[in-house]
């Protein structure tokens, strides 16, 4: 039987400690879907085609993983694409915390779904698409050495899409 996992969220921007968890769980699993999130009362820095193009230009070069995007609950989509695990990112003790009541509510939803959590490296315990989007919104990319700072936060394809789309300027 093919084991099949989702790591869903919303990837704005996508970063390099998603990737980070991607190519670990990558390596777990026979398919992993990364799965844009959809919410359509998130304000978000990046629309939904942009985020997704980001996400698998990031993946490109995993064979085992396919992207999407499902603006209903990530059980739903688990059951369509027959996964029983989601995998969750943790940085810290917070993220424990929220990640045990959500695993909790999708195995009500969907009993067969086993939450597999993973610790971030500790080079990418303090990045997160928040802190990307504020150094984005303060203008970051301005000049070289800013877009050398960047590059440290998100991979060099998803460093290119910023740059192009123009959301690498003071908003």
């Amino acid at each position: 039987m093919k084991r099949i996992a989702v790591f869903a969220g919303s990837f704005d921007p996508f970063t390099k400690g998603h990737l980070d968890i991607v190519r670990r769980a990558a390596c777990l699993f026979d398919e992993l879907w990364v799965l844009l999130a959809v919410n359509a009362s998130k304000k978000y820095l990046f629309d939904e085609t942009a985020r997704i193009e980001m996400v698998r230009a990031a993946v490109a070069s995993i064979p085992n993983v396919k992207v999407d995007c499902y603006d209903g609950l990530t059980v739903d989509f688990m059951k369509r694409v027959g996964a029983k695990f989601l995998v969750r990112g943790i940085r810290g003790a917070a993220d424990v915390d929220y990640e045990q009541t959500v695993a909790w509510n999708n195995r009500l939803l969907y009993p067969e779904c086993e939450t597999v959590f993973l610790s971030s490296a500790p080079e990418h315990l303090m990045v997160s698409s928040s802190v990307v989007r504020e150094l984005l919104k303060s203008g970051i990319a301005r000049d070289e050495e800013g877009r050398k700072l960047l590059a440290k936060y998100v991979p060099e394809p998803v460093v290119k899409m910023i740059l192009e789309s123009g959301s690498s300027s003071n908003r």
